[in-house]
């Protein structure tokens, strides 16, 4: 591919009103042992002083760039870096979100030992102090497209996709910025076959509390959508696909997943 440098990771951040943690976050991507890497952050409209924040950083490391776009989503500001990107690698980072200094490092090792172009990994979850709550998520060894269908196993601040062999892949901006990373790393196992988990507990999700049951109805649904609509896996498969994905939510969140 013409626009890729080779063995360039390009990092990309949507942020939307993340004025508290989008320096926390971009803080893990500059401790990164592995140095060849670039950070898109996508101010996706954002009302608050978040562009302020990332413009400062942007000014004093040349790996990172501020875009700023009217507010459109996440799948559209997504789409929007990884249009930007020039790197051989994809790594989607949001902006509460963080890395261990050797995440990159350990992912790429990864890629290179099992000859893929898509490695996933383990993380532990922490809540709006940074605090570890609940046990670490490990990843699923080897995930299969058949079981992607069933639920996104692949946490998507640990998915590492590389562009060399089939080029760069697109969030489905139709899916309204719900499921749309499900979507895209479904995609991506389709191309790949298969993603490889790292059993090593290098990175940090943000578990925010104030999610409502309203937001949990509206997942439910989104997520019924999801498989009958766009994966078209009819309507038994759908439910019972949904049902599943629920109980797994449910264990996940007890910490007995």
């Amino acid at each position: 591919l013409i626009d890729m440098k080779e063995g360039l990771v390009s990092i990309i951040t949507p942020v939307y009103n993340g004025e508290k943690y989008i320096s926390e976050t971009i803080e893990s991507v500059i401790k990164q042992t592995y140095l060849d890497w670039e950070m898109i952050v996508v101010d996706d409209g954002s009302k608050d002083g978040s562009a302020a924040i990332i413009r400062r950083y942007a000014e004093k490391e040349s790996r990172i760039t501020l875009l700023q776009q009217p507010n459109g989503g996440s799948a559209s500001a997504r789409n929007n870096g990884i249009r930007y990107a020039n790197g051989q690698y994809i790594a989607l980072l949001d902006s509460d979100d963080l890395w261990d200094p050797d995440f990159l490092k350990s992912q790429l090792v990864l890629m290179k030992e099992k000859n893929t172009i898509c490695v996933h990994g383990s993380y532990k979850r922490i809540n709006e102090n940074s605090e570890e709550i609940l046990k670490a998520w490990k990843a699923k060894k080897e995930v299969t497209y058949k079981q992607m269908q069933m639920t996104n196993h692949i946490a998507c601040l640990t998915g590492l996709y590389d562009t060399s062999k089939f080029g760069k892949i697109y969030l489905k901006e139709e899916l309204r910025s719900i499921r749309d990373d499900y979507a895209y790393w479904l995609d991506v196992v389709k191309l790949a076959g298969v993603s490889y988990g790292n059993q090593d507990v290098l990175a940090s999700y943000r578990v925010i509390s104030s999610s409502t049951t309203g937001k949990k109805k509206k997942l439910i649904r989104a997520q019924f959508y999801f498989y009958y609509h766009y994966q078209r896996l009819g309507l038994f498969k759908s439910i019972l696909y949904t049902m599943y994905w629920g109980i797994l939510g449910v264990l996940k969140f007890s910490g007995k997943y």
